[in-house]
Parts: structure tokens; C-alpha cells; sequence
């Protein structure tokens, strides 16, 4: 149960960025009443997210502190984590309101250190896909569920091959308008390699892994690519999706919700 309590926590604060990010204008003058805020230029906007993720870390990272080294499930602190909801609600809420009292050079410095920690939470999700992903792949061929999985293994591995394509065709589409695109085209293009470089070692006779699993994880890779390109600067010539990124995305809100739902799952696979 805990593991699902952390990942809506974890949801909670990546919608309320989103929130801030785009809709803090009209939050200015309850938010102008901490101490650290001087106005709309301070606390809101991309400044707002590295406020919020900030709490996020401060919270997850005294979690870690006040329980690393539990191996018991009697000890008092597998309580503690597992646990005591309330008070790490009330905890919570004190770790997301504090960043908004700090001054904006502590920001600034954070949100350098913040890139070197998010290469490092995309290994950490990396590994858990992977290893989701390998457990299905692993359960639907065994033998007591090969026959039976084998209609639905078909039809989920066609369909995450077809919305790759799909999605590959319109990143081109989208960001890559042109030849001078080189830096798009070139992840693009690499995406596109790694789905047919993990088909054809799936599809070796040694291995034989099936559709499946080389499917899944061209799914996530097409996706990875996605969020990365399409937070290029609008003014640049090679987002042609620039006008329509600067109004509510529900596409990008659906996706991510999925994503951190996706993530919840491979947490039970650990």
C-alpha cells in the first residue's frame, strides 16, 4: 500500500508544477504574502516548478534519511514508512510551501544541481521499465500462460509497434521540418535505430524474446524522445508544434499521468 501512497504523492507534485507553471498568474497575490516572493518574476513560472521540486526532494529525501538501513518488518521504522500518513501529509504540505521562503539564488543553484539528479531519476526509471517490461515478457511466454496470452501478447506488441511508427513519423513531422534540424533528426533518427537494433536481437534465435518486449520499450523510447525534443524554445524554426505547446496540452497531461501510473506498476515488479 505504501508504494502506491508515494507514487500519487509523487503525481500530486509534478500536476502541481504543471499547475504553477501554467496557471500561477492568478495565484500572484496569495503567493505574494510569504516572506520569499516579491512577485510573478520570483516564485512563479519555471522558477515555481524548481520551488515545487525542490519540496518534492526535501520530503522523499528525509524519508530516505529516517528510514535507510530497515531490513526488519518489525522494526520501528518499517512502521514509519509504511505508515503514519497523516503526519507525513502535514510534513508534505510543510516540505511543498517552504522552497517558496527561499531566496532566489538558492533556486537558481538548486535548479543546476536539479539537471545532474534528473539524468539520474531517468537511469533509476529506466532500469524499473526495463525490468517491468522483462517480467511481462517473461510471464505471458511461460508455459502455463503461452497459449493463452498469445492472442493479447499479438495485439498489444502491434499496437506499441504502430504508435511508434506513428509517433516517430510525426516527430519528423513536427521538429524536423527541414535539413538544418540536424540535432532533432539526429534523436529522431537514433530512436528510430534502437526500435529495429532491439527487434532484431529480440527476434535472434539464441534469445527469442518475441514482439513484445522490444515493443514496449520502443514505445518508452519514442516517448523519451518526444519530451525531450519538444521542449525546444518556441522561437526556433524547428518546432512547428511551438504555437499550440504555449496552450494547455491535455495530450501531454494524459501521457504523463500514464507514464507515472507505468511506473507505479514496475515498482511492483522490485
Amino acid at each position: 500500500m505504501a508504494r502506491y501512497i508515494y507514487g500519487l504523492m509523487f503525481l500530486i507534485t509534478n500536476l502541481l508544477a504543471w499547475a504553477i507553471r501554467d496557471y500561477g498568474g492568478s495565484a500572484v497575490k496569495e503567493i505574494e504574502r510569504l516572506h520569499g516572493c516579491k512577485g510573478a518574476a520570483e516564485c512563479l513560472g519555471t522558477e515555481g516548478v524548481l520551488r515545487v521540486s525542490l519540496g518534492c526532494f526535501m520530503f522523499f529525501f528525509a524519508m530516505f534519511l529516517s528510514t535507510v538501513g530497515t531490513k526488519k518488518v518489525n522494526d520501528c521504522r518499517d512502521s514509519w514508512h509504511s505508515g503514519w500518513w497523516s503526519a507525513k501529509a502535514i510534513m508534505f504540505t510543510g516540505f511543498m510551501i517552504l522552497p517558496f521562503l527561499f531566496p532566489r539564488s538558492f533556486i537558481y543553484m538548486y535548479g543546476e544541481i536539479a539537471h545532474f539528479g534528473a539524468g539520474v531519476f531517468l537511469l533509476i526509471q529506466l532500469v524499473s521499465v526495463i525490468s517491468f517490461i522483462t517480467w511481462l515478457n517473461d510471464c505471458c511466454q511461460s508455459e502455463k500462460n503461452a497459449e493463452r496470452c498469445h492472442f493479447h501478447v499479438m495485439l498489444i506488441a502491434t499496437a506499441a509497434y504502430v504508435v511508434s511508427i506513428v509517433g516517430i513519423c510525426l516527430m519528423y513531422l513536427w521538429y524536423a521540418p527541414d535539413a538544418s534540424c540536424l540535432l532533432n533528426i539526429f534523436f529522431i533518427t537514433w530512436t528510430l535505430v534502437l526500435l529495429q537494433l532491439m527487434t532484431s536481437v529480440s527476434r535472434h534465435p539464441k534469445i527469442n524474446a518475441g514482439f513484445l518486449a522490444p515493443g514496449l520499450m520502443g514505445l518508452y523510447l519514442v516517448f523519451i524522445c518526444w519530451c525531450a525534443i519538444r521542449s525546444e524554445p518556441p522561437g526556433t524554426s524547428c518546432n512547428r508544434k511551438a504555437e499550440a505547446s504555449t496552450r494547455t496540452d491535455w495530450l501531454s497531461i494524459i501521457v504523463i499521468a500514464s507514464c507515472y501510473l507505468f511506473c507505479l506498476c514496475c515498482s511492483c515488479d522490485l
